[in-house]
């Protein structure tokens, strides 16, 4: 394999690559380094915090809390509750940073996309993310029947009131809208017998799966145009034997690993190769073996989402953050905040992740994490109350990052390599006449002052 081919996979199906991982693979066939990608990522691990300080209230109902605990005590759980939520992104963020498998990462986070959820509840959510990774290269059918049944997707969209004397549809509509079919594929017929199919779907204070058969409309049904007593895994079994199912994941796909811009012929190919059994795995090995993949025009086009530009840096130079807290202030800033999708769309992506406020905010991320420059801490979107509390709040932004970027680490990798060996390593995309006549016009001291340089251009936004 070329080497920018090498880049150009790592990006699309990793973060990146370490300069050391590259060194080791760079002479080997694309077949070995495609089949190594998944024999690393074989290994489901899941995220597991300690949660032991929160045993007290685990799964109780907030009638139960209010039995056993004061106000003041209830409030003191939920912050510890919130707490560990945002842990849980600063884990998730670790994993991605430094997990051998990567691949099953970004497929998480790709999934994440997709299987759109949000839940402050750090017991059920955690178990949510790792249902995320613990599928993301399996079989997609399986997939969509656990997260159907996963507590966090049953109270997001409302399926736990969803019950046979009148029926909810928000988690039937939500299913074929935007996990499985798209707009336009479906009737509203289908969506109300789909409804009924999954009344009673709900779930022990374990979060485990339950069936409350006095809820169910164990009726007939007509549903694709097919009749019988179909329960929810019915009408998934149905949904799948749409091939739009599977045209319409693989457009995900096809957006989100190779090109933002579909080429129709290529979408029907991976299409059909994923329709014969959704096997997951077996889609993502036929796209990342294909000779198309690697064509020029599906390199250095992606506009990084803000998770991979952060993650990118941090596979350059390893960082440590004194306060775990401005992870939180970075993504917020730059519009995405893992556990906190923006709507049960999720992240649009693409050129949204760019406008005149993250453009520049994102091309001085490299200065304020690497060298500690003041950053001013408004989150995108927030707006402030009253006058009084924006004065305050305003005082308080000026603030520092507070890392430990590891320069001698970053500086043994990278001492062999001269500044336009370097570049080239660090930015795949086609630099711009003007970004190399500003770059030629730097008095470039060290390597790690061109590190920063070349994270700030433009072309770095790109993968």
């Amino acid at each position: 394999m070329k080497k920018i081919e090498i880049q150009h996979l790592f990006w699309r199906a990793n973060f990146g690559i370490d300069f050391n991982e590259f060194e080791k693979i760079k002479r080997k066939s694309k077949y070995k380094i495609v089949q190594k990608l998944f024999s690393d990522s074989k290994e489901f691990i899941p995220i597991k915090l300690d949660l032991s300080e929160l045993s007290e209230v685990k799964f109780k109902s907030n009638k139960e809390l209010k039995k056993d605990f004061t106000e003041i005590e209830i409030r003191k759980f939920r912050n510890k509750q919130q707490k560990k939520v945002n842990e849980l992104n600063y884990s998730w963020i670790d994993r991605l940073s430094g997990s051998n498998t990567l691949l099953r990462e970004k497929m998480t986070l790709f999934w994440a996309n997709v299987f759109v959820c949000r839940d402050n509840d750090i017991f059920f959510i955690e178990r949510y993310n790792n249902t995320l990774r613990k599928h993301a290269l399996g079989n997609f059918k399986a997939f969509v029947k656990a997260i159907a049944r996963e507590p966090s997707m049953s109270k997001y969209l409302n399926n736990k009131q969803n019950v046979k004397r009148k029926p909810n549809e928000n988690f039937a509509r939500e299913l074929m809208e935007l996990f499985t079919l798209g707009i336009g594929n479906y009737s509203e017929q289908d969506i109300k017998e789909s409804a009924r199919a999954f009344t009673g779907w709900s779930f022990k204070k374990n979060g485990d799966f339950n069936l409350k058969k006095r809820q169910h409309d164990f009726d007939e049904k007509t549903f694709f145009g097919k009749t019988g007593t179909f329960n929810g895994d019915d009408i998934i079994d149905i949904i799948l034997e749409q091939k739009q199912c599977a045209r319409f994941i693989c457009t995900k796909v096809d957006k989100y690993f190779v090109n933002p811009i579909v080429d129709e012929k290529r979408l029907e190919e991976i299409t059909t190769v994923f329709y014969k059994n959704y096997d997951i795995e077996k889609l993502m090995k036929h796209i990342f073996k294909s000779n198309w993949f690697y064509e020029d025009k599906n390199i250095g086009v992606k506009i990084k989402s803000p998770i991979e530009l952060l993650v990118g840096v941090h596979k350059i130079v390893p960082v440590v953050y004194k306060k775990k807290a401005r992870l939180n202030y970075l993504q917020k800033m730059m519009g995405q905040t893992l556990l906190y999708p923006e709507n049960v769309a999720g992240w649009k992506g693409g050129t949204n992740w760019i406008d005149s406020n993250t453009l520049m905010f994102r091309m001085k991320l490299s200065a304020l994490i690497l060298n500690n420059a003041i950053i001013n801490l408004v989150e995108k979107g927030e707006f402030e109350d009253t006058f009084d509390k924006y004065y305050k709040n305003t005082k308080k932004r000026n603030k520092y990052i507070q890392t430990t970027p590891d320069w001698t680490a970053f500086n043994t990798k990278f001492k062999d390599l001269n500044d336009n060996e370097f570049m080239n390593f660090l930015i795949i995309s086609k630099i711009d006449k003007d970004t190399i006549k500003f770059l030629s016009s730097l008095e470039i001291k060290s390597k790690k002052e061109f590190c920063v340089q070349l994270m700030s251009i433009p072309e770095y936004q790109l993968c």
